[in-house]
């Protein structure tokens, strides 16, 4: 049965958490956040917000005992601490043993392969120095197996003459995939094990960033495709064992294979569309699946395309908006803003969704949008 009044602990605060905080009131669960920032985006939509450290273990621990249900925005916590909560009975979802898997990229690759699941071939590399004794694995993409995330800790390799300025950390070294698109697949579980998939996405990368453009739903791939990357998705979901939303980015190669690219268990960017794009919103889904409730409907209402909000080349300092009345005037457009007063380059300030009978129509306002909202200093 659904207890009302329950507290739901959140840790960190930013744009993800803020999502989910709109979504709460609707099932009068008081919510609780831990951030290091006192003047994060959650910081005044929570019940009570508590200043901490997310790799502390003292804070997250401390934190932990103050809610009856624990969840996350992001990866990087104190792991020690959720495994001790854990045991002294706190709910927390997902598991900390996923957040431990996820927080290291060669064990998530690792994964993969001892379960089955397609992804690009790779070596775990322990430094700089054993990238020499692979250049036969060339080209190939260095990640490293800490801290990377938002196109951080990622370093391409052409050939030996890129060793230099390569990453002299613990990394996985993938072989380099000529695909033809990226996509994402989000799917949620509840604790009573329903189960519910959103359409698949394809996502638009900067050039020089790595981080989502644009997102389009649905994907322009082939319906084979899509159930291929959906039984894989599904099959990760269950392999993990994960209550709560889950992310699973993919490669689509030219000849129609599906590779696992990485894995997020929690809300994640290439689905903010589904706040109009989707009959339930990842983040109501999210907190439906911690929570214990039934999950939502997952139908498409509309045809949408998400641009992301970027703050603007060579601007750093508090933030100034231009262009919002001009873009909102379009029609379709929904923009959320996330509440950061300093920009900096590309910083994520904010995203806009678009939505249209005409997937193409919803394309060129998305291009139209990019070119009006300018986010400076």
């Amino acid at each position: 049965m659904f207890k009302r009044h329950l507290k739901l602990g959140l840790i960190k605060g930013g744009q993800l958490g803020k999502m989910i905080l709109q979504a709460a009131p609707s099932f009068d669960v008081q919510s609780f956040v831990m951030d290091d920032d006192i003047n994060c985006p959650c910081r005044h939509l929570c019940y009570e917000f508590t200043q901490g450290d997310a790799m502390n273990f003292d804070d997250v621990y401390a934190f932990g005992k103050k809610v009856d249900v624990l969840t996350f925005e992001y990866e990087h916590i104190n792991v020690e601490a959720l495994k001790k909560l854990k045991a002294e009975g706190l709910v927390i979802y997902p598991d900390p043993d996923i957040i431990e898997l996820v927080q290291d990229k060669g064990r998530q690759k690792e994964f993969y392969r001892s379960h089955s699941i397609p992804t690009a071939d790779f070596q775990i590399v322990p430094n700089r120095l054993a990238l020499e004794a692979c250049t036969e694995f060339f080209p190939a993409v260095q990640k490293t197996c800490k801290a990377g995330y938002d196109g951080k800790g990622i370093f391409k390799l052409k050939d030996a003459d890129d060793i230099p300025d390569a990453f002299n950390v613990p990394s996985v070294l993938e072989k380099y995939i000529d695909f033809d698109k990226e996509i994402s697949i989000v799917v949620a579980r509840n604790v009573d094990g329903e189960v519910v998939v959103y359409r698949a996405v394809e996502m638009v990368f900067h050039p020089e960033k790595n981080l989502v453009e644009f997102l389009r739903c649905p994907a322009d791939i082939t319906a084979i495709v899509e159930k291929k990357a959906t039984a894989i998705a599904l099959h990760i979901l269950h392999q993990l064992n994960l209550v709560g939303v889950l992310a699973v980015e993919m490669f689509v190669t030219k000849d129609g294979q599906v590779l696992v690219n990485e894995i997020a268990p929690r809300v994640h960017n290439s689905a903010h569309h589904t706040i109009e794009g989707a009959l339930t919103s990842q983040f109501e889904q999210h907190i439906r699946a911690v929570m214990g409730l039934p999950l939502g409907l997952t139908d498409m209402t509309l045809p949408s395309v998400m641009v992301n909000l970027l703050g603007s080349e060579n601007s750093e300092g508090h933030a100034i908006y231009q262009g919002i009345e001009q873009a909102l005037g379009l029609g379709g457009v929904y923009i959320h803003l996330y509440g950061k007063t300093q920009t900096r380059p590309y910083r994520k300030m904010g995203h806009a969704t678009i939505v249209d009978h005409d997937i193409n129509k919803a394309l060129e306002k998305a291009h139209r949008v990019k070119e009006l909202i300018k986010i400076k200093a």
